[in-house]
């Protein structure tokens, strides 16, 4: 295969494919996935795409999103995402997406917590990120590349000429005049989360490795309905449309307690369900369920298909039977530190778009259902930035090196770190256990490792660090005896 392209986009999710499909079609793309392409975040995303309905919610999206991310979001991005939020979408559909749509052809539209009023899109009922992937994946003009682990970026003086890849048992470089980063979050460091396997924190390692900059790494979103009874490393996500549409959080008593913690009950923000579960389940020594049976059957049964298919493979009949929840790692609102154009600072030609990426859109706490319209926003506009400035760019040639990939021992301390993470960087945060995290952490970065395990620790390193930086509790971020700020 040949070694030189245009653009290099890393991931097959919305925010890379959707890059594709805004990139002209002269222009020489390559598209890299890590695994098959429908193993990124957004082939399991349940929920839908917020999007304001007229030019009067926008002013509504924007203070929903505000409060959300509880005073930490910058508000330019969040105006941005909002108000471009409708014509991106309306583009997408006028490319041939189908969303839902009642018996007249209107859109429906659904509600999702902390959201003040319908405006969640979705498509094959709880299916939407499937396909929305299905679709991109279709459009694609591009040759995509699978099975292809990014090692490393190709920087010299300031410039991103390319990217260090291991693929077919082989390592070799890729060049490119523009590179765009959408490989997703960091999952894989938890213990118990909703991620694809394939999210690890590969490309944030990579880049403090480079010096780039990382922002708000302490921001780790807990989604507070998963369904994590199962030996799957992914664990099962119950969508926060289910709340939204009327079920119940109980304990085994029965007791609808978020209540007690906030007014709003189920549609509160995802952390303060997320950390109630937590403290009551402590506090109490119940056990939490997701009350599904407001639902009629046959309505739950169309409306979410996959979740009723995927808990009756594992015993449970929904929507008449009580699911036990658990908090679960969901989202990363941290990330390498972009513009608004996607751009990387200090590193000319180098973007970053999606969940690997930090706006500052997010805030502390992600509202429900942004990321995916985050993912078609920022990557119209980084689109939009490469077309404007491709030209021609001098070929700098990269030796390969021979750092090791992969060490013996390397599996047994990413299980370590997953319990380490978990315990200590999760939910419910205290200073003392995050010092030890840390200083754990440090002793493995001092042992003969392999890279790919290096690239994990140090993405994690920068995540306790942010949080015992950051000494009061704020959104996701909660510090275990501090007051809320």
């Amino acid at each position: 295969m040949k070694n030189y392209y245009d653009v290099i986009i890393i991931g097959s999710g919305v925010a890379g494919l959707h890059t594709a499909l805004k990139l002209s079609q002269g222009i020489d793309a390559l598209v890299l996935s890590k695994d098959y392409a429908w193993e990124c975040n957004t082939f399991y995303a349940q929920g839908g795409v917020a999007v304001a309905k007229d030019t009067a919610d926008v002013t509504l999206h924007v203070a929903d999103t505000l409060a959300a991310g509880a005073g930490h979001c910058d508000e330019d991005a969040v105006n941005l995402l909002c108000s471009m939020g409708k014509t991106v979408i309306d583009s997408f559909i006028q490319e041939g997406f189908v969303f839902d749509t009642d018996s007249d052809g209107n859109l429906l539209y659904t509600q999702e917590a902390a959201h003040s009023t319908n405006r969640i899109l979705h498509a094959s009922g709880d299916a939407t990120g499937r396909a929305i992937h299905h679709f991109l994946m279709e459009k694609l003009k591009f040759p995509i590349l699978y099975n292809t682990q990014v090692t490393d970026l190709l920087i010299d003086e300031g410039v991103c000429y390319g990217v260090k890849v291991y693929h077919a048992n082989k390592k070799f470089n890729l060049y490119a005049k523009k590179v765009v980063i959408a490989s997703g979050g960091v999952g894989s460091l938890y213990a118990y989360h909703t991620n694809a396997r394939t999210i690890s924190a590969d490309m944030h390692g990579i880049c403090l490795r480079h010096g780039i900059a990382l922002r708000d790494m302490e921001m780790m979103q807990f989604h507070p309905t998963v369904f994590v009874k199962s030996d799957a490393v992914r664990k099962q996500l119950l969508s926060e449309a289910l709340r939204g549409e009327g079920a119940m959080i109980v304990d085994s008593d029965g007791k609808r307690f978020l209540f007690d913690y906030d007014s709003r009950g189920e549609l509160s923000p995802r952390n303060l369900v997320s950390q109630a579960i937590f403290d009551h389940a402590q506090k109490t020594k119940k056990e939490i369920f997701l009350d599904l049976r407001s639902f009629d059957c046959e309505h739950f049964k169309k409306r979410f298909p996959s979740i009723y298919f995927n808990m009756k493979n594992v015993g449970y009949d929904l929507p008449q039977t009580l699911v036990p929840i658990s908090p679960a790692f969901h989202y990363a609102m941290g990330g390498i530190k972009t513009d608004l154009d996607g751009k990387i600072a200090g590193v000319a030609d180098l973007y970053a778009i999606g969940e690997v990426a930090c706006t500052g859109v997010h805030g502390a706490n992600r509202l429900a259902s942004n990321s995916l319209l985050e993912g078609f926003v920022f990557s119209t506009r980084v689109a939009s930035n490469i077309e404007e400035t491709l030209g021609d760019k001098k070929r700098v040639v990269f030796a390969q090196n021979n750092e090791k990939l992969i060490r013996d021992g390397d599996k047994l301390l990413k299980n370590e770190l997953r319990a380490i993470m978990w315990q200590d960087a999760g939910i419910v945060r205290e200073k003392k256990r995050l010092k030890k995290a840390l200083n754990r952490v440090e002793e493995m970065l001092e042992l003969q490792i392999g890279k790919l395990i290096g690239l994990r620790l140090l993405a994690s390193r920068a995540i306790i660090q942010s949080a015992l930086a950051r000494e009061h509790s704020l959104g996701a971020h909660y510090i275990l005896g501090e007051e809320k700020i």
